[in-house]
Formats: structure tokens, C-alpha cells, sequence
């Protein structure tokens, strides 16, 4: 299936991109613990309209928002 008009600009998102109406939250967040409070956290979505899934990490050292190939 074809990704939606808005699943395409959200994998353009910066860090401070939130998701769109349509992303729905999977699951619960995963918790990261590192050393030194560098602990960070992912969350997954997906569009409700085109089935899209991202997964949305507040690593500084990721891609904000990562699209799910497969």
C-alpha cells in the first residue's frame, strides 16, 4: 500500500516534529538507561489511514522519526 500525504511528510520530521493525527501510538514506550543520564526513550506508531509504522526515539545520535521497511 502507498504511503498517505501525511506518513511522507513525517518521515521528513525533525526532532521536534510531533505525530500526525492519524498515527496512533503501538504499544508502550521502551525505556533506554545509559550511563550518565544519557538514557532516551522509542515510541512506535502507526497510520490509521495507510498503515504506515514509525518509530519515534529521542536519541540524539538517531533519526527522530524511522519509517518501518518490510
Amino acid at each position: 500500500m502507498k504511503m498517505c500525504e501525511l506518513c511522507e511528510e513525517q518521515a521528513k520530521k525533525s526532532r521536534s516534529g510531533k505525530p500526525h493525527q492519524n498515527l496512533s501510538k503501538v504499544d508502550g514506550p521502551r525505556l533506554f538507561k545509559g550511563h550518565n543520564k544519557r538514557s532516551f526513550e522509542e515510541q512506535d506508531y502507526q497510520c490509521q489511514i495507510c498503515q504506515a509504522r514509525f518509530t519515534h526515539s529521542t536519541n540524539k545520535n538517531d533519526h527522530a522519526w524511522t519509517l518501518w521497511r518490510g
